[in-house]
């Protein structure tokens, strides 16, 4: 067991680090920049120490109820530089609406640290401690601007329907516990001839508790409510970071234990994709907050990263890996245009906020009209290519239906996304924004627009490192 804790040693560093900025943050007075500053570099610690321990094959460690492997090892990088650029960005805003306190990034920290033990879970228990670790993070992070009405509400709407779809997560998981006598998913895959209809009853409860996590239609009714009240550094965090630790789970509670029984779960993921790729195009359309249409625009792309895991091969998968892996490009420099969006400290957040922008601020605006044919699909951005993954998997399984309704969720929402281009490039021109940035705002505009605009230039460095990735 002992021998177990030198492959886990990112996780014990950043539980290590947590304690530590709780004590500092209790015994030293206005610790706040000192903590996030710190937050910022254990992150980067983490991140070297996952690459300074790359193992030369599959661990599986604790009884088999934790794995290191390429797979995990790829989603923890996704996440620690998801997170990292999240901090680097929000610092001034925080400042600003005088929310930059010591338990901020010590949250961001706890929120990481269970999204990295989701990861690595093979076993429905180490996945939900995982899960709850992360998810009592984003609670409190959801209503941290307690001065605002909309933030302390988005706080308790995502409390009261997270803590439903827990329940019934757990209960999906008492079920598989009841008819396979353990919770292993290695146990579990031995074991799944023994009751096909009470195990089918237990996915469909687990995939329920999972499709609420990634906002999936029907399941993504807090989405839009609590992106628009939260803080919108951590709308983007909820936007970006969250998403990973659950497509991981997703792919592993699928395709370990229950890869036999794709005949049971397929339908359920198609139609889960079917309709939020649906929905997620259609709601957008009406939206005047940025928020808002962000939190729609979120539904339909998980749709298609639900998609491309409905395919039941590894091609799938990894399209699917590689769509999060763009979008989470995508979103990070939509949001920091956002933070951008600042007039005598007051953010604005209304799409009709934008009008005129090209005149006054054209780096801005065209860093914007790059993201947004991105997130539309247009070529020859990363969002195209991404696009094309996911359709190419799906074609390739004669999955017609499922890539006509894509082609045609991708028509409408480009719809919503050029209107914000015409806004931003045609409109009369409103008030100059300040352009007083920090240099981590502009560092991560201008490398999420480099790498959505050039990715076309050498696509297969993605493709070649996501391909190493075999789950089947």
């Amino acid at each position: 067991m002992i021998e177990n804790l030198n492959f886990i040693y990112p996780e014990i560093f950043i539980s290590l680090s947590i304690m530590f900025l709780l004590l500092l943050g209790v015994f030293k007075k206005n610790s706040s920049g000192l903590i996030y500053n710190l937050s910022i570099i254990f992150l980067i610690f983490t991140l070297a120490l996952i690459f300074n321990y790359p193992p030369k094959s599959n661990l599986y460690l604790f009884n088999n109820t934790y794995v290191i492997d390429y797979f995990s090892i790829f989603m923890k990088i996704l996440t620690l530089c998801s997170g990292i650029f999240v901090l680097v960005v929000s610092s001034k805003y925080l400042k600003i609406f005088k929310i930059f306190q010591i338990e901020y990034s010590i949250l961001i920290l706890c929120s990481i640290l269970g999204m990295m033990v989701m990861i690595s879970s093979y076993d429905l228990i180490v996945f939900y401690v995982g899960l709850e670790l992360q998810s009592l993070s984003l609670y409190v992070l959801a209503s941290f601007n307690r001065d605002q009405t909309k933030s302390s509400e988005a706080g308790l709407k995502y409390f009261v329907l997270s803590a439903l779809s827990s329940g019934l997560l757990l209960y999906g998981c008492s079920l598989i516990y009841g008819f396979t006598g353990s919770t292993n998913f290695i146990t579990i895959s031995e074991n799944i001839y023994s009751n096909q209809v009470g195990l089918t009853f237990g996915i469909v409860f687990i995939l329920v508790g999972l499709a609420f996590k990634i906002s999936a239609v029907p399941f993504h009714m807090w989405a839009p409510d609590v992106y628009e009240g939260s803080p919108t550094s951590v709308t983007l965090f909820f936007a970006v970071v969250p998403k990973v630790a659950a497509l991981a789970i997703f792919i592993r509670f699928l395709y370990v234990p229950f890869v036999n029984m794709i005949d049971q779960w397929q339908i359920i993921i198609i139609f889960l994709s079917i309709a939020s790729m649906i929905f997620g195009a259609v709601a957008a359309i009406g939206q005047k907050n940025l928020k808002r249409l962000v939190a729609y625009s979120s539904i339909g792309h998980m749709g298609f990263v639900l998609a491309g895991l409905s395919t039941g091969v590894n091609e799938g998968i990894q399209s699917s890996i590689i769509y999060i892996s763009i979008y989470l490009v995508m979103n990070l420099g939509l949001f920091s245009c956002l933070f951008m969006m600042k007039r005598n400290d007051t953010y604005y957040e209304s799409i009709e906020d934008l009008s005129g922008l090209s005149k006054n601020h054209p780096l801005i605006s065209l860093s914007l009209l790059i993201i947004l044919f991105s997130l539309a699909g247009i070529p020859p951005m990363a969002g195209f290519f991404a696009k094309f993954y996911i359709f190419k998997a799906v074609i390739k399984e004669s999955m017609y239906f499922l890539a006509i309704t894509g082609l045609l969720s991708t028509v409408i929402s480009a719809f919503y996304y050029l209107r914000i281009i015409k806004i931003i490039y045609f409109d009369p021109e409103k008030e100059k924004y300040d352009t007083d940035y920090n240099i981590g705002l502009k560092i991560s505009l201008s490398l999420s627009t480099l790498l959505i605009l050039l990715y076309f230039v050498f696509p297969s460095m993605l493709v070649e490192i996501v391909s190493r990735i075999n789950i089947i």
